[in-house]
């Protein structure tokens, strides 16, 4: 592989861990800028919005400049906005900084494919995609448990310097590694993008999407709090804990993916949807132990991105089916439904956080991913009654197949919020 693809894994390193370090440092962050949790809660939903918003707007805006040119433009927003976040004198500068960052996010990714299949072979460009997002896991496994203890012992803007720095390394390896004569994307006539928002079997797809994050993020966006304040733990333990939820969400999403490939994006997430919701509720019941609590936060994490691969291939397969001429428009609007339902239920969690207490936050979560759960089964029927079975792993076509469709389902990897 080029070494130019690896700095945008670099760059999907450090997008990734500023995303989601700010879980870990919720605490810690409420604390010093004098602001409730519910409130340094909204530091997750405004990035996830701007990620969004970013995502389809930014993208449209930005299709014919040329792809190195955004990169790098990209990577300077990002950079900007963690330095501003660094150097943040208060909570509504800090909220300007992570909307910016959210933008550039959204923009990255969807460009980020395009740039790497033009990097390799024909042969090699699902690799060369799986590569780049490969940044995203890790940035969960390593980049937030470190980028936590980091916010924890000296100080949650040290994390967003430190994140500015690898963003700056990502912008130079860029600068000198990727080529200038990159392909353009094709972009699809604007009547075929809208046609995606008109499909009714699409947008229950997305809804499936929203509804699933938003439950599951009602409670993972105060997971830290509960940890310190309900199961006891010091402040210094969460890095260690978040690290142990991570390595657990790479195994999940590698078992995700092979259960979508064998049973079928239907059966696979009607499966995943309802282990969710009940670990979910088990955790409201755990998370006055410290064992138990970390023994539960261990199972949700298998389970809790461990959707991501066939709620992505779903996505694609029926847009392949429904609306072919914009099937990179839909997969990539999934994206942005990824982050609406992260959005919304951090804002959830904040209500409930405010109105009741941080332990109804996991049970109400459950409930929700419950609705996520009876949208996926009424998909299912919907494909048996138009005589598209996808339920049924047997009965699908190879999630493998040569073309489009092979750049798009190494997309479907955790944290594309």
């Amino acid at each position: 592989m080029p070494l130019a693809l690896w700095a945008l894994t670099l760059s999907a390193f450090a997008i990734g861990t500023t995303e989601f370090v700010i879980v870990g440092l919720l605490p810690t962050l409420a604390r010093d800028l004098g602001v409730s949790l519910p409130s340094a809660g909204l530091l997750v939903s405004l990035y996830a919005l701007g990620v969004a918003i970013g995502a389809p707007v930014l993208t449209a805006l930005t299709a014919r400049f040329p792809r190195k040119t955004v990169l790098l433009g990209l990577m300077a927003l990002f950079i900007a906005g963690n330095l501003l976040a660094w150097l943040a004198p208060g909570y509504q500068s800090l909220i300007a900084a992570r909307i910016l960052t959210g933008l550039a996010h959204g923009v990255f990714f969807s460009i980020g494919s395009t740039i790497a299949t033009g990097l390799v072979s024909k042969d090699k460009e699902a690799s060369a995609i799986a590569l780049m997002f490969t940044g995203l896991t890790v940035a969960l496994v390593t980049g937030v448990p470190l980028g936590t203890w980091i916010g924890q012992m000296f100080g949650w803007r040290a994390t967003f310097l430190i994140v500015s720095v690898l963003g700056m390394v990502a912008l130079i390896g860029s600068a000198l590694l990727v080529p200038s004569n990159l392909k353009q994307a094709t972009t699809a006539p604007l009547r075929k993008q809208l046609q995606v928002l008109t499909e009714p079997r699409l947008l229950l797809v997305y809804a499936m999407t929203a509804v699933g994050y938003g439950g599951t993020f009602v409670a993972f966006t105060y997971l830290a709090p509960i940890l310190q304040q309900i199961s006891g733990f010091e402040a210094g333990a969460i890095s260690l804990i978040l690290l142990v939820y991570g390595v657990s969400v790479a195994v999940g999403n590698i078992w995700g993916g092979k259960l979508a490939d064998k049973a079928g994006p239907v059966t696979a997430l009607s499966y995943i949807f309802a282990a969710l919701a009940l670990v979910l509720l088990i955790f409201t019941f755990t998370a006055g132990n410290p064992i138990t609590a970390v023994l539960t936060v261990l199972v949700w994490g298998a389970f809790a991105f461990g959707n991501v691969p066939g709620l992505q291939v779903y996505v694609v397969k029926l847009a392949e089916k429904y609306t072919p001429d914009a099937v990179d428009v839909a997969s990539g609007l999934n994206i942005a439904a990824f982050n609406v339902g992260i959005a919304a239920g951090a804002v959830v969690g904040g209500l409930i956080v405010e109105e009741m207490s941080l332990l109804d936050t996991p049970w109400i979560g459950g409930l929700i991913v419950l609705g996520a759960l009876a949208l996926t089964r009424w998909s299912g029927r919907l494909d048996q009654q138009a005589g598209y079975p996808l339920a049924d792993g047997a009965s699908q076509e190879p999630t493998t197949l040569a073309g489009s469709r092979q750049q798009h389902l190494p997309i479907a990897t955790p944290i594309d919020m």
